[in-house]
């Protein structure tokens, strides 16, 4: 396996969860990070900030960019990518990581809450790849990686939050169709997405509490699948719609319980992730 060493990663809404997880997971090759996200203050319900992601990425061995971006708006995120650009030299690859849910039906689910998942997840992937492509062209192994599920369009998936189902599908969108649009530019476009709930705020926050965070795996599991994906060819390996645990069988990694937030539970009484 390959590793990141010197690779500049840009992530967005990497100050905590998965975003962070896959940051401190490339800082241990020793890479570059962006921290692209809107936290600067600490929040009482959402741990972290771009600075203390940034001090944990160093203190795990990469080096650290901090930069304020709302991915809602195009100058942060062309400011963002020439200054991560500019202070390593590059950007390698896209981590479209910053989303937004709101699991309310189609008459409580307010427009407000509508755009913000729509801003942030369908079009702020889009935003952040048409301005990161420029750089990543100049790249000898780019990557871009959505935190996105697979396009299972069943009725299941969508008949209870048909929102935030097409919020996320965007972003899965984007990889359906720009892995071949950028082909030529040996660009991959590719999804990952959790078999299982993953223990983060919006599991703790929106999915469930504490009850659930103890039926899900830990942030490391889609680390450890993101730094698999990220270091393989990328001419060879584009417009898949990977799940986490997948990836790891693919390598040969089938123990996951040590992924689990609580070991003693039998893989059964896991929660499953939405769309698989």
């Amino acid at each position: 396996m390959g590793d990141l060493s010197g690779k500049t990663l840009f992530i967005s809404g990497a100050s905590r969860g998965i975003g962070l997880a896959i940051a401190k997971r490339a800082a241990a090759d020793g890479a570059n990070i962006a921290i692209a996200a809107k936290t600067t203050e600490p929040h009482p319900r959402l741990s972290g900030t771009i600075y203390t992601a940034a001090a944990e990425i160093e203190a795990a061995g990469g080096k650290a960019l901090p930069l304020v971006v709302d991915v809602r708006f195009e100058d942060q995120v062309q400011d963002a990518m020439e200054k991560t650009a500019a202070a390593f030299g590059g950007v390698d690859i896209l981590i479209n990581n910053a989303s937004a849910i709101n699991l309310a039906g189609t008459e409580s689910v307010s427009m407000k809450g509508y755009d913000l998942m729509h801003n942030i997840n369908t079009r702020g992937t889009f935003l952040c790849s048409q301005k990161a492509v420029p750089f990543l062209r100049k790249s000898d192994n780019p990557h871009v990686l959505n935190l996105s599920p697979p396009l299972n369009m069943e009725v299941r998936w969508f008949q209870n939050h048909v929102a935030y189902s097409m919020a996320k599908y965007g972003m899965s969108m984007c990889v359906l169709g720009m892995h071949s649009e950028f082909a030529r530019d040996r660009i991959a476009f590719n999804a990952l997405w959790p078999r299982t709930a993953i223990a983060t705020a919006a599991v703790a926050n929106h999915l469930g509490g504490d009850v659930m965070v103890a039926r899900s795996r830990t942030v490391d599991i889609m680390a450890d699948a993101a730094h698999i994906i990220l270091t393989r060819d990328s001419r060879e390996h584009t417009g898949n719609f990977y799940v986490d645990d997948e990836v790891l069988a693919a390598e040969g990694i089938t123990d996951l319980n040590g992924y689990q937030v609580d070991t003693a539970l039998d893989i059964s009484e896991l929660a499953p992730d939405f769309f698989v």
